[in-house]
């Protein structure tokens, strides 16, 4: 019997990470692993999962469960503790182990591509999951940041109507870890001020189906320096291969 691992989520039908592991199996030679997608109607199904795959050795988590899965788990690494939601579940000797991998594969991926880390400023678009490991990799850097909400949510949260010239002029990174602008409505954009954006942004897209989002495109188009997040998915799904076989 194989080696299982897979991913669990919620419509995962245009998932990275089944196309990445099989194609990283098939380049590296490990002939006795095999990756899955396990689309879920409700995370109370997880157990039953876990019952019908005794072969499992590592699951990914996506989008809706990150932080539903975790009263599931028999423990919670540190670092994941923080962040408040997994992507990694590793097995070991018969225990459900819950970590983050995103953190990792954005900081890496960030470190790639913005250097002005001196007194710089950033805005997280987006509160779920994602954002977390946004924000954990922020404050790893030093980097000062500022969350956007579509809904006021604590004196601290920014609103898209309070993206105020003097904001977006303070700010030289903005992170869009919302899900905003994913296939298929890649019609869609984050409601920031485009027309305040320029040559001194830098725009961070976690996603990365379509490869150039409209939240980019428009970035682009006033002078903006951009990134869309298929270099983060790639590092992360590195750390949680490392993390399955450490």
């Amino acid at each position: 019997m194989k080696n299982e691992y897979g991913l669990v989520g919620y419509k995962l039908s245009h998932s990275f990470s089944q196309k990445y592991f099989t194609e990283k199996f098939a380049a590296d030679g490990i002939q006795d692993s095999v990756y899955h997608l396990f689309e879920l109607d409700d995370i109370e199904q997880f157990p039953q999962l876990l019952q019908a795959h005794p072969n499992l050795r590592g699951l990914n988590v996506t989008i809706p469960y990150k932080e539903m899965v975790i009263p599931f788990l028999d423990e919670v690494e540190p670092a994941a503790a923080r962040i408040g939601a997994i992507n990694v579940v590793k097995f070991e000797n018969g225990r459900l182990i819950g970590h983050n991998s995103d953190y990792q594969g954005f900081m890496q991926s960030l470190q790639n591509f913005y250097h002005c880390y001196s007194q710089s400023q950033a805005l997280v678009l987006g509160t779920g999951g994602a954002a977390k490991a946004v924000m954990a990799a922020l404050e790893y850097l030093n980097i000062a940041y500022r969350v956007v909400s579509r809904e006021k949510r604590s004196p601290h949260v920014l609103t898209y109507d309070e993206l105020s010239p003097s904001v977006m002029s303070a700010v030289s990174l903005i992170i869009n870890a919302s899900p905003v602008g994913t296939y298929p409505k890649q019609e869609e954009a984050p409601a920031i001020p485009y027309h305040l954006l320029s040559a001194h942004h830098y725009l961070y897209d976690l996603v990365y189906n379509p490869a150039e989002t409209l939240f980019l495109k428009k970035g682009k188009e006033m002078g903006a320096r951009t990134i869309n997040g298929y270099e983060m998915l790639c590092l992360q799904a590195e750390v949680a291969w490392q993390i399955w076989n450490s």
